[in-house]
């Protein structure tokens, strides 16, 4: 049977990656579901469904006829989802929810309708475009959110973590402003749709930000960055974060050789960094004794 990690890296090298089935992967790694066990068909199956089914709750103006093939209006899209997500279903974050785990776990976030911005954004991004809206994540500085229209031109922002509010232009460039300073077609680019990947990087990032908090969950830390180490382009840096969490967990020869590993890779450009890595990979070993 395929392991969840081949399944990841997998799903991770489509040309169109399934952002749905990569994050149940991620959740499949946690305790509460699967702790690495293969993930079930059944719940990939039960998953689209549940979005399928909220997707067909959608009004039937915007889902049928000229409107839906034309990609209907943005803001009446991004008010519908509202409605429904928002309003009806209770989909939306609290400053409780960055403190949580699960709050980054797709399969707990549909069942508490509770979650981080990025993971609220995927489910409305998800039924959205099940029901043939013009949809796409948007990764703003600091926060994510989802855009409906035509990114180039008419756009509406909505934000799910405050239950599909609409973001008002001063909004989003007084959000602009403050992490890269007085707006610029340059400076606007975060407001274009998010590339899938850096998505689920960013995922397994506040994972691993979660778990880095809380050294008795180094476990989770240390399998947020396997899988982020498995999509086809990521931090070089975190292979040298691994080695040295391994240490840290009390698995010195694994550590150490990952130590070395990475010193090989960046010894031409940064050998003196390599030099150091390879200092600490003979400690590593040392604590064996």
């Amino acid at each position: 049977m395929t392991s969840n990690r081949e399944r990841f890296r997998a799903a991770a090298t489509e040309d169109r990656p399934d952002l749905v089935l990569l994050c149940l992967l991620i959740g499949a790694e946690s305790t509460a579901y699967g702790a690495g066990a293969p993930l079930e068909e059944s719940v990939v199956d039960e998953t689209q469904i549940e979005l399928d089914r909220l997707a067909g709750l959608l009004p039937a103006s915007l889902r049928g006829g000229q409107g839906a093939a034309t990609g209907g209006e943005p803001r009446a899209w991004a008010m519908a989802l509202r409605r429904l997500l928002g309003e009806e279903y209770g989909f939306y974050g609290t400053p409780a929810d960055y403190r949580r785990l699960d709050s980054s776990l797709l399969q707990a976030v549909l069942a508490r309708r509770r979650g981080l911005p990025i993971l609220l954004s995927l489910v409305w991004s998800e039924v959205a475009r099940r029901a043939g809206a013009p949809v796409y994540g948007v990764a703003l500085p600091g926060h994510y959110v989802v855009g409906f229209g035509d990114p180039g031109g008419e756009q509406v922002l909505a934000d799910p973590f405050d239950g599909g509010r609409l973001l008002a232009e001063g909004e989003v460039e007084s959000l602009l402003a403050r992490h890269s300073g007085p707006s610029t077609p340059e400076s606007r680019s975060p407001l274009r749709p998010a590339d899938p990947l850096q998505t689920v990087l960013r995922v397994l990032n506040n994972i691993r930000a979660w778990a880095a908090a809380r050294p008795e969950h180094s476990d989770v830390q240390l399998w947020s960055l396997e899988l982020s180490l498995l999509l086809p382009h990521h931090p070089a840096e975190l292979r040298r974060e691994r080695a040295r969490l391994l240490v840290e967990r009390g698995e010195f020869i694994r550590g150490a050789e990952h130590l070395e590993e990475y010193a090989d890779v960046i010894a031409t450009m940064e050998p003196a960094a390599a030099d150091a890595l390879r200092r600490e990979a003979r400690s590593a070993r040392a604590r064996l004794n």
